[in-house]
């Protein structure tokens, strides 16, 4: 599988492709080299780091592994996960990989029951493996049931910034067994794709509230800030929101629909039947 690296100058933090270099003056050590979201409200988590751009193959790729869940693809996505953690550990203050708490970014007990794995999880896995194998003094700790995602939210493609920050309010907590090993650790955390790093900030939040001493972050894929996914298959979408009407104190849908529904392609078209694909779960009904 041919998917191309992350190139281009990047914002030192959340690893984001400037629009142009010059976000600081010329000489200016690599730590000021940073995206206006960054300069504005500096992330929680120390550096963020991808793989590649989610376009082309790469997302292509991530598609079928998500959302046609062919699960195979997450042994040579997660090699490539691997690369990016090398690239940070390169980063890093010297030693600090050597004793590492990877945290795969959960999924809602909804869409877990949906999909049937959680894919950061499995690309974290795969990524282990991988490094274990290139650097045996690496101790690399898999925990996945430190974080919890105890609120449902929307898929967070095709919201703007705003409507991430607001969807991802108060999603994440530490379990309680977790805390302990959470205490003074450095953790690394992992997802598929970062694109606002909406997710990561209020995860890392969790995880310092908690007691982490820092978190860095590593995905596959970069997102455009500016571009979010529109080809998000309407079974995750739709099921999303039929999830959130059914949770007590969601948050209203209208904070996530700038246009009409129709034209967010909430609502099916006026030919369209109220049962239409309602055999996978995603009944078309007006609240």
């Amino acid at each position: 599988m041919e998917v191309s690296a992350l190139e281009g100058p990047l914002c030192f933090r959340c690893g984001d492709i400037l629009a142009a270099p010059a976000s600081a003056p010329p000489g200016s050590p690599p730590e000021q080299i940073l995206c206006r979201a960054c300069r504005l409200a500096p992330p929680l988590f120390q550096r963020a780091v991808a793989f590649g751009p989610y376009t082309g193959r790469m997302r292509d790729a991530i598609h079928s592994f998500k959302y046609d869940l062919v699960r195979p693809a997450a042994g040579p996505l997660g090699r490539r996960l691997a690369a990016a953690v090398e690239r940070l550990a390169a980063q890093a203050p010297p030693g600090l990989f050597e004793r590492m708490l990877v945290v795969p970014v959960p999924l809602h007990r909804a869409r877990y029951a949906r999909r049937g794995f959680n894919q950061a999880r499995l690309l974290a896995a795969h990524a282990i493996t991988e490094l274990r194998r290139a650097h045996p003094g690496w101790q690399l700790t898999l925990a996945p049931g430190t974080l919890l995602r105890h609120r449902a939210t929307l898929s967070q493609a095709g919201l703007t910034p705003r409507q991430r920050r607001v969807n991802l309010r108060g999603a994440f907590r530490v379990s309680s067994t977790a805390a302990a090993l959470l205490e003074g650790r450095s953790v690394l955390l992992v997802d598929d794709i970062l694109t606002t790093g909406a997710t990561a900030r209020a995860a890392a939040s969790a995880l310092l509230q908690a007691g982490a001493s820092t978190v860095w972050v590593a995905t596959l894929a970069r997102a455009g800030r500016h571009a979010p996914d529109h080809h998000i298959p309407a079974t995750e979408r739709f099921s999303d929101i039929n999830t959130l009407r059914q949770m007590p104190g969601a948050y209203p849908l209208t904070q996530f629909l700038p246009f009409s529904p129709q034209e967010q392609g909430i609502y099916p078209p006026p030919h369209q039947p109220s049962s239409f694909r309602e055999d996978e779960g995603c009944r078309w009904e007006k609240p």
